[in-house]
């Protein structure tokens, strides 16, 4: 069967605007890796360096946790928050742990790993299925969660707060006395905004201040699996 020129063009640009959603769509839900860390704990260093290599993949949204239960050996996380240990301690009985070590990487809100082996990381990355919910949309002042036939059951969503690119931070006491720790990605707020039930939802957000990048996640209640995930 033979095609006018015009419905060949039209064909191949619907071709590439399908390829540009898929792109879009694969863009908005990367894979989210949170480190759990401590600048008082001696065994933390190589995850935050193998979290600073995540960074760079546009694929992840790498996120550094700063815990305070190791607070008393000497030195003060100066990033450290009660939220952020209360988030780790949620994690840890669905994923089979006793209770919050660090390091400790959590992918998809689903896996667990030390961080320690870059390779393993990125093989436990691999073996999580993509991101199959909802679609977010972010802008400064509102964060839009796309409706989905057939979900009813209740997802929270969290606005999370991230200074971009890497810091060095001197340490004076503790275990890691002496040394510069690299941080990337440093959350410093942590904040349920609502909750999702299968329908469309539009949030405000509040100005982000300084250079902070926000970051929505749309996860199943009590600490579940990741649904879906963006950045600004």
């Amino acid at each position: 069967m033979k095609h006018s020129a015009a419905f060949n063009l039209a064909i191949i640009a619907a071709v590439f605007a399908f390829g540009s959603t898929v792109q879009a769509s694969a863009g908005q839900s990367p894979a989210v890796v949170e480190l759990f860390t401590s600048q008082g704990c001696s065994s933390c260093p190589p995850a935050n360096a193998n979290l600073v290599k995540l960074s760079n993949d546009p694929h992840v949204l790498a996120l550094s946790f700063s815990v305070t239960y190791w607070d008393y050996l000497g030195w003060k996380d100066i990033f450290g928050k009660k939220e952020f240990t209360d988030r780790q301690v949620t994690y840890e009985p669905a994923l089979g742990q006793s209770g919050p070590f660090t390091p400790q990487m959590v992918i998809n809100g689903h896996q667990s790993t030390v961080g320690y082996d870059l390779n393993e990381i990125r093989r436990v990355i691999a073996s999580e299925p993509a991101l199959s919910g909802p679609g977010i949309s972010l802008s400064r002042n509102v964060a839009v969660i796309d409706a989905a036939k057939g979900r009813t059951a209740p997802a929270d969503v969290w606005l999370v707060r991230y200074s971009p690119g890497t810091v060095q931070v001197p340490v004076t006491r503790g275990e890691n006395a002496g040394e510069t720790l690299p941080h990337t990605h440093v959350v410093h707020g942590l904040t349920r905004i609502g909750t999702w039930d299968g329908k469309i939802l539009k949030l405000p957000i509040p100005a982000a201040t300084g250079d902070l990048k926000s970051a929505i996640i749309v996860q199943e209640a009590k600490g579940g699996r990741i649904l879906a995930a963006t950045t600004d």
